[in-house]
């Protein structure tokens, strides 16, 4: 945030004066309306150095117990009384206390501000960062999470000391799940995995009690992949236990995820991901790990294997969700080239017919940008899953 750029006397002299401009504009509402002023419920205020409680004053009307109908309330966040003072010598442990005041005051703006500060002050230095997990790992509830969101925008949280803790603290079966997932969320900052870091989060992620903490292992595994991929070309070893989470999980989401995480850096996938793919596409149990595999098999290195693959599991499936994504991802594997098979497909399924009628008319007319194809493309097909309802 741009706040981050500014001297500390001059955010502290933008509170106010936001502070003194919404009075007033609630002191002309009042005058012109006729209608009580909304009360404004102090925060508490604090012992150690900052107060949050409401602005009050000799000019502001007092609360009526008469209620005249629907009035307008203008929120405000509360006085920060020294928190100027507190800037100027903040460091971790006044940061701290002033947190947990604010926490407790139910101050969300005083706390953001706060986790920013902590931000800052921990800048790239690791022992600091490091002192913000291990208070992260002995709180809870919010505290936890606005520790490890502080640490997450800091450059030390790539400090491999750093990295190596908050990993630790996501393998951690004693601690709560909420702050397990918290550090494994934090990690997704990094730049690249190790092999062995790549293992213990796999770990993690076929772990079947493992809950939340299992999907985000999987999901920062991935987005450590995308980051990897895009500096350095490098995605298989990453891939290929996502591939395996994605085939041998017992927890649906979590395979799900496995399977979608290439999608947001787009690798060319090894025809040995191919066979596994299109046998994950034959025969997994759920239909959306089947779409999901029909998916990735449209961005392949070798198109022509990835089309026998759909060819090879289309008798085999029932559902017509499935049997499009087959006709649908051929074409994006291929291009026109893929217009036989879609025939194909329609031939066998009549469902599909107008489907592949779209699609060569839409290739006819000289349009080859798979996205325009796609954005152009009428659908027929209920094919959504509503979260919990039962997939086929």
């Amino acid at each position: 945030m741009t706040s981050r750029h500014l001297p500390r006397a001059a955010i502290a002299g933008f509170v106010l004066a936001v502070l003194v401009a919404a009075g007033v504009v609630l002191l002309r509402r009042n005058a012109s309306s006729s209608q009580d002023a909304p009360p404004m419920a102090a925060s508490g205020a604090s012992t150690r150095g900052v107060s949050s409680a409401a602005p009050t004053g000799p000019g502001q009307p007092a609360p009526s117990a008469k209620k005249d109908g629907p009035r307008e309330q203008i929120p405000m966040p509360g006085c920060w009384e020294g928190l100027l003072e507190l800037d100027k010598t903040a460091s971790l442990d006044s940061l701290r206390a002033a947190l947990a005041d604010a926490i407790s005051a139910n101050d969300r703006f005083l706390a953001e501000y706060l986790k920013e500060r902590l931000t800052e002050v921990v800048g790239n230095d690791a022992e600091r960062g490091l002192k913000l997990v291990e208070w992260a790992a002995q709180a809870n509830g919010p505290e936890t999470t606005l520790y490890l969101e502080a640490l997450k925008a800091a450059p030390a949280v790539r400090n491999p000391a750093v990295s190596e803790r908050l990993l630790k603290l996501g393998e951690d079966k004693s601690a709560q799940i909420a702050t397990r997932a918290a550090a494994l969320d934090t990690l997704e900052t990094q730049h690249r995995f190790t092999p062995e870091s790549i293992q213990r989060l796999k770990a993690i992620a076929m772990d079947v009690d493992a809950d939340s903490a299992a999907w985000l292992a999987t999901r920062t595994m991935g987005r450590v992949m995308k980051e990897d991929y895009e500096r350095t070309g490098s995605y298989a070893s990453y891939w290929k236990e996502l591939l395996d989470i994605g085939q041998t999980s017992k927890d649906l989401a979590v395979r799900q995820l496995a399977l979608e995480m290439p999608s947001y850096s787009n690798p060319l996938l090894d025809s040995a991901s191919v066979d596994q793919l299109a046998e994950l596409m034959k025969t997994d149990p759920d239909r959306q790990v089947r779409e999901m595999s029909a998916f990735r098999l449209a961005r392949t290195e070798d198109p022509k294997r990835a089309l026998e693959a759909y060819r090879g599991a289309f008798d085999g499936e029932s559902s017509i969700c499935v049997r499009f994504a087959m006709m649908l991802y051929a074409l994006r594997a291929a291009g026109a080239d893929a217009l036989p098979l879609a025939a194909e497909f329609a031939k066998k399924d009549p469902r599909l017919q107008q489907d592949y009628l779209d699609f060569k008319e839409l290739y006819a007319a000289g349009t080859v940008d798979w996205s325009r194809i796609w954005m152009n493309k009428k659908e027929y097909h209920e094919c959504v899953v509503e979260e919990g309802a039962p997939h086929e």
